[in-house]
């Protein structure tokens, strides 16, 4: 049912992550699927963009591919049935083309508990659900 599950996290949001991957490794397992995690990062705000170091979005890309290794690395799946990638740009835009760029089956996502603004689910996981091709699995 599930042969491509994508994954994304928020590397800042240990527990979050950790509920996430939970479940979605629960259920690469039940349907043997391959899992993609998947970390985007918004840009560099225009207005600082001045202030930012040359090489800015290439250090800080080496870092968060050392911190989605070690998340995959802690994953019970065969490391060959695991792949990462590094996304800059609107969160909820890049997770859905994502998405629909590797074919993924399903999208397991954390949510915070939101604010007034948002009812039910955050908004980047909000705009996923409304957004994307696929099922859709929203983890608190």
């Amino acid at each position: 049912m599930f042969k491509r599950i994508l994954v994304p996290i928020d590397l800042t949001e240990q527990a979050l992550t950790a509920q996430a991957m939970s479940v979605a490794e629960a259920l690469a397992e039940k349907f043997d699927s391959d899992m993609r995690l998947v970390n985007v990062q918004s840009l560099v705000p225009i207005s600082m963009i001045d202030y930012a170091p040359e090489n800015f979005e290439q250090s800080i890309r080496i870092g968060l591919e050392n911190e989605i290794a070690a998340v995959a690395a802690g994953c019970k799946r065969p490391p060959k049935r695991i792949s990462t990638t590094i996304l800059f740009g609107p969160v909820d835009q890049n997770i859905i083309a994502e998405a629909r760029d590797w074919a993924a089956d399903a999208i397991v996502i954390g949510s915070h508990r939101p604010g007034k603004d948002r009812f039910l689910i955050g908004s980047n996981a909000s705009a996923v659900v409304r957004h994307t091709a696929c099922s859709v699995l929203v983890v608190r």
